[in-house]
């Protein structure tokens, strides 16, 4: 596993970033699904996932306290705390969405983050969070308000640094001055929406973080599966029942069939799965610190970890890029 400085700070993290959303438990038959998945992984059937991802040096591990309703934190925490020693960890997580139906059960007020930055900590059993983001951009919160209470965590010590994830350029730029201009902790990082079939943030978000030295570290980096087999060859429990990722992908199938079929006849003619290849794509990005990568079989970390040494040729990139075609904005929301 090859480890780079996360942005402009000294904090190093592994290539491949874990992503947690797995791991929790699915909504029992009588369960609302609110913040489940049917395809989430019980706590057993997770720990072989989180072995093999500490086995890796895999050390940059992404969760939510959303995920899972707070059984992902917790999945992770506990693992974790009898697996390993914190300070070799980077745990992030994110606050955002809705974890009560009450008033302030959501969003990206002072209130709502300091409660639930608490119950984070307490799920994950751990003192601070090393990277604590904000899932999306509130609409119904002034961005200074929210600024200022990530800024008073970092200075409590409950968060080492911050960052956010998928919105707007301007709403990323204006946070980042705003930040500047007050003394407040600013953003390290953006975990925003890019993989092969979908490359709207190369428009202005890539631009942005490579100007202001921001870590990048991609969600959905194989398209929920997408581009990890040939183009539609099989359906899986996630494919069937992600009604977020199929909303997603729904509308640009053409466009999206001819570079899933670029894929995977490269992969083909290296002799590598094509998840190793979309990777890889992603790795020679020199924005990009991270792809947040999710396993649900021993294979997905295992092509996770092999991507960051294939190097694809700028023909091979090329080829994979040229029948791109402009999607409309996707995963703000």
């Amino acid at each position: 596993m090859e480890y780079v400085n996360l942005g402009r700070t000294g904090l190093k993290v592994s290539r491949i970033c874990l992503g947690c959303m797995t791991y929790g438990r699915p909504p029992a038959p009588d369960e609302p699904k609110a913040g489940r998945h049917l395809w989430a992984l019980s706590e057993h059937e997770s720990q072989p996932f989180l072995r093999q991802a500490l086995d890796l040096g895999i050390n940059f591990w992404d969760t939510a306290n959303v995920y899972s309703s707070g059984d992902s934190e917790r999945v992770v925490g506990k693992f974790l705390k009898a697996n390993t020693r914190r300070e070799a960890m980077v745990i992030a997580t994110k606050v955002h969405g809705v974890m009560r139906e009450e008033p302030n059960g959501n969003g990206l007020s002072r209130k709502a983050i300091l409660f639930e930055l608490d119950q984070s900590l307490q799920r994950l059993q751990t003192d601070y969070i090393d990277l604590y983001q904000i899932h999306r951009w509130d609409y119904d919160t002034p961005i200074e308000e929210t600024l200022e209470a990530l800024h008073d965590a970092v200075k409590a010590g409950k968060v080492r640094y911050i960052g956010a994830s998928s919105m707007y350029s301007w709403q990323f730029a204006k946070s980042l001055f705003l930040a500047d201009l007050r003394g407040w902790t600013r953003f390290v990082s953006m975990q925003n929406h890019l993989n092969l079939i979908y490359r709207e943030e190369e428009r202005e978000m890539l631009p942005l973080c490579k100007d202001q030295g921001i870590a990048v570290i991609p969600w959905s980096p194989l398209a929920r599966g997408r581009l990890t087999r040939p183009w539609q060859s099989e359906q899986t429990k996630r494919s069937e029942t992600d009604r977020f990722g199929n909303t997603m992908y729904s509308r640009t199938e053409d466009d999206d069939k001819r570079v899933v079929e670029r894929l995977t006849g490269i992969a083909e003619k290296r002799g590598v799965p094509q998840a190793q290849v979309a990777l890889a794509w992603l790795l020679h990005k020199p924005e990009v610190t991270a792809p947040i990568v999710g396993a649900t079989k021993p294979h997905h970390l295992d092509d996770a970890a092999a991507a960051v040494s294939l190097k694809l040729t700028p023909d091979e990139i090329s080829a994979l890029e040229e029948s791109y075609a402009p999607h409309p904005v996707l995963g703000f929301n």
